[in-house]
C-alpha cells in the first residue's frame, strides 16, 4: 500500500453561494473542490437530480476510488455488476478500476455528495458536458478526453437493465 501525501498548507473552505452551478433540472452539479486546490487529496461536488434522472453512465477510474454520500432521496448506485438502492445517511465506495455509475431511482429525487479520491480535476469535465447539453460539443467529444479525465466509459447491461425497470437491487 502507498501512501499518498497531499500537498496544500490552506483551508478549503467553499460556502453554498459561491459554488459554481453546472447544469439545471434534472442534473444539478455544484462544483466544490477540485483536484488544484486540494493538493491532489480529493474532487467532490454535490449532484442533484430529480424525477428519477440519470447522474452518470457507466464508467470507471484507473486512479481513483469514488465515493457517494447520500444527502436525501433514493439512488440506483451501480458498482460492477450489482445495482443497489441507496437511501438517506447511505454511503457507497467504488475502488479504482471497477464500473459504476448512478441515477435517481425512477420517480424518486436524490441528492448526492460525491468525491473522487485521490483527485482528479474534475471542473472542466463538468463544463464539457454542459457544452453538449447546450449543443456546443458532440456527445462524442467525451471519448477524446477519457483519458484525461480518468473517465472511462463502458456498458452494463445491469445498468441498463435496471435503468429499464427490471426488478430492484438489494439496499445498502
Amino acid at each position: 500500500m502507498s501512501l499518498f501525501v497531499p500537498e496544500f498548507d490552506e483551508t478549503v473552505v467553499v460556502r453554498e453561494a459561491g459554488a459554481e452551478v453546472v447544469g439545471r433540472a434534472p442534473t444539478t452539479v455544484r462544483l466544490l473542490a477540485d483536484s488544484s486546490s486540494t493538493g491532489g487529496a480529493l474532487s467532490t461536488q454535490r449532484v442533484t437530480l430529480t424525477a428519477g434522472a440519470d447522474g452518470a453512465k457507466p464508467h470507471w477510474h484507473d486512479n481513483s476510488a469514488e465515493m457517494f454520500f447520500l444527502l436525501d432521496g433514493a439512488a440506483d448506485i451501480l458498482s460492477g455488476d450489482e445495482v443497489l438502492t441507496a437511501g438517506p445517511g447511505d454511503l457507497v465506495v467504488v475502488p479504482p478500476g471497477k464500473p459504476h455509475a448512478f441515477a435517481a431511482v425512477p420517480g424518486a429525487d436524490a441528492d448526492l455528495l460525491i468525491v473522487l479520491t485521490p483527485g482528479v480535476e474534475r471542473f472542466e469535465y463538468f463544463r464539457h458536458l454542459q457544452r453538449i447539453a447546450l449543443g456546443e460539443a458532440t456527445r462524442e467529444s467525451l471519448l477524446e478526453v477519457q483519458e484525461l479525465y480518468d473517465n472511462h466509459f463502458l456498458r452494463s447491461t445491469a445498468w441498463d437493465a435496471r435503468r429499464r425497470g427490471a426488478a430492484p437491487g438489494e439496499t445498502v
